[in-house]
């Protein structure tokens, strides 16, 4: 028998990285759907919800993302704002800055019948802060996670990219998701905008109890992940590699969470393979490597 084919949606920016080494293809959201098509196998169907301008560059995008394979079928275009971009600057530790572009396509999402239907057969989606800066692309959002059905996974990755971001967003972002995938940076940030005191055990288990939250994913840079849930919490320690740059890791841990768990992996399986992925992601250039196919077996 076939296996069923799960929905799994990205919803939010996509846009052009443009590093020292030249532009590429990014956007959280994008980024998440590039890796869950790469992990996820033929019974996975990973879709993005995102626009882009009526210009050049949005062509362009739209060509990468059919050179993909992957579906432009959710993807608008607006006549009046740009492409989305940002100028990504990376440190000697391979962290990366960004310069953030404003009024553009993916701030101007819009809702139509099609994306109520899409979100009445999703099984788990991704999104994000960044993308729910503008009121528009908020909305679009916020009211296509209302439509999504109750079992499926709604995984919120912070993504805190100041100065876009606000207690209000976060908090009604909280509200609408089921999983919370948080780095060690952003959760002490949660803490004092929530005035929580103590670790960051401490720290998840009031967000758990505040907010409809099932997991919440800590991740650590190269020294691995926290999950907290069902009681418990499942530590990795990481996999120290030769670091390039970090762009695009953490939206490949998040893909790694959607695929394992719509394939019931275990917590440790699911620590181990979502590290595994996100550290790969590390030594490349750029934010859609292609992923070694013993990395890809280790979700089949």
């Amino acid at each position: 028998m076939a296996a069923e084919t799960r929905v799994i949606v990205g919803i939010g920016e996509v846009l052009w990285d443009v590093l020292p080494s030249g532009k590429v293809l990014g956007g959280a959201p994008a980024n998440f759907i590039y890796h869950t098509r790469e992990i996820g196998g033929g019974d996975m169907q990973p879709l993005l919800v995102s626009c882009v301008g009526k210009d050049s560059p949005g062509k362009e995008i739209l060509e990468r993302w059919n050179d993909l394979s992957l579906s432009r079928e959710f993807i608008s275009a607006d006549k009046i704002h740009p492409t989305g971009a940002v100028t990504v600057t990376i440190d000697s530790q391979g962290k990366p800055g960004y310069a953030i572009g404003e009024n553009v396509a993916w701030d101007f999402l819009p809702e139509n019948p099609q994306l109520r239907e899409l979100a009445a057969t999703t099984d788990a989606v991704c999104f994000g802060t960044l993308a729910q800066r503008a009121p528009a692309s908020r909305k679009t959002i916020q009211d296509f996670l209302r439509q999504v059905g109750s079992e499926a996974l709604r995984i919120l990755d912070l993504n805190l990219r100041a100065p876009f971001f606000s207690r209000s967003v976060i908090e009604e972002s909280l509200s609408l998701a089921n999983i919370l995938k948080v780095n060690d940076e952003e959760i002490r940030v949660l803490a004092g905008m929530f005035s929580i005191a103590g670790e960051e055990e401490t720290i998840a288990a009031e967000l758990m109890r505040r907010y409809p939250l099932r997991w919440i994913v800590l991740t650590k840079g190269e020294k691995g992940s926290v999950l907290y849930g069902a009681g418990r919490k499942f530590i990795h320690g990481g996999y120290p590699v030769k670091m390039v740059d970090s762009i695009g890791a953490g939206d490949a841990f998040a893909a790694a969470i959607a695929v394992g768990m719509l394939r019931n992996v275990n917590a440790e399986g699911l620590n181990d393979c979502a590290n595994r992925l996100a550290s790969f992601v590390c030594t490349c250039a750029g934010t859609m490597p292609a992923i070694p196919e013993e990395i890809k077996m280790m979700f089949r």
